[in-house]
């Protein structure tokens, strides 16, 4: 798979050890066949950004990949989520950590989790401010059937992918800005297909990956 191929070009590029970098396929829209596909090509993560038509994927497909969701999620799909999704990548406010939290205790499961942080001033991008992430993480690591790995970004889309580079270099900067509280950040979920290589440069341990192996998205 050449995503793969980049990825590890990028890693060595920039010091890093390519196992330290997943990818995770952006499965939106994408139809059964075609992920089957990329599954037998080595993807092991699959990436989904609505409830309902993950829930569809999953029933045809199964659990021999990893599901982790990566799109806006509404506290009315919580308990769905928990059920499906084994990370979700865009935590964005405390109230949807407790009842991410609730409805992971009542399932007898924890669900690992990211603070998806806003970056950009977009108003189509969701996310916590980069100001109140730390605050956030605090109170995260006080609910006891939630894990929190990490930060996700979705900075604007550029022509010029280095032009995402200081949206990654300010996530990696909270992560240490985090670390030196004593917050322990394992992850970044950060890099897509027009971006990713950038991404990993900046310590990115999760890439977001849709085009580049499915296509074109059919709508």
């Amino acid at each position: 798979m050449r995503v793969m191929e980049r990825i590890e070009r990028a890693a060595r590029r920039s010091g890093r050890d390519p196992k330290e970098i997943r990818l995770v396929a952006v499965s939106k829209t994408v139809g059964v066949d075609q992920i089957k596909e990329a599954i037998e090509a080595g993807v092991s993560i699959l990436g989904e950004n609505y409830v309902q038509e993950a829930q569809k994927k999953i029933d045809a497909i199964g659990r021999k990949v990893d599901w982790h969701f990566i799109g806006h999620l509404q506290s009315n799909k919580a308990k769905y989520a928990v059920r499906l999704f084994d990370m979700i990548h865009s935590l964005d406010s405390f109230p949807l950590a407790e009842e991410l939290n609730r409805r992971a205790e009542k399932e007898g499961r924890p669900i690992k989790v990211m603070i998806e942080v806003k970056l950009s001033e977009e108003a189509t991008k969701f996310g916590t401010e980069e100001e109140k992430a730390l605050d956030l993480a605090k109170r995260i690591l006080g609910l006891e059937h939630l894990s929190f790995e990490g930060l996700m970004t979705m900075p604007p889309y550029f022509d010029l992918p280095e032009m995402s580079r200081p949206y990654y270099i300010r996530l990696r900067e909270l992560r240490e800005k985090m670390e030196r509280e004593s917050i322990p950040v394992k992850e970044l979920s950060m890099g897509m297909s027009n971006d990713f290589e950038i991404a990993i440069e900046e310590g990115a341990t999760y890439v977001r990956v849709g085009t580049a192996i499915f296509g074109p998205r059919s709508k």
